[in-house]
C-alpha cells in the first residue's frame, strides 16, 4: 500500500530544477520536489509521496486527512498530532 501525506508548504526554491521546497509535516521538515505543482504557493498544502508533491489541497482537507491518517494510528511516529496545525 503507498501512503501520500499532505504537509504545508513553508518555503519554495524556484532557482532549481527541478523546483524543491521545504514542507512542514506537523513540525517534520522535509526538502520535497515540487516540479509537478508549478503553481504552488508558500502556505499551500500539498499531498506527498516519496519526496514528490503529487497535487495541491485546501487546509480543511489535508487537516481532516491528517486527523484520520491519526485516528488509524498510520503516522503518529512520523508525523505528531495533526491536530496541531503546521508552523
Amino acid at each position: 500500500m503507498c501512503l501520500a501525506v499532505p504537509g504545508k508548504v513553508v518555503a519554495i526554491d524556484r532557482s532549481v530544477t527541478p523546483i524543491m521546497g521545504t514542507v512542514n509535516f506537523s513540525g517534520v521538515q522535509k526538502q520535497i520536489c515540487l516540479d509537478w505543482v508549478p503553481d504552488v504557493k508558500e502556505g499551500d498544502y500539498v499531498v506527498v509521496h516519496v519526496g514528490f508533491a503529487l497535487n495541491t489541497l485546501d487546509e480543511g482537507e489535508a487537516l481532516e486527512t491528517l486527523r484520520i491518517l491519526k485516528e488509524m494510528n498510520s503516522l503518529d511516529d512520523e508525523l505528531g498530532d495533526p491536530e496541531e496545525p503546521p508552523r
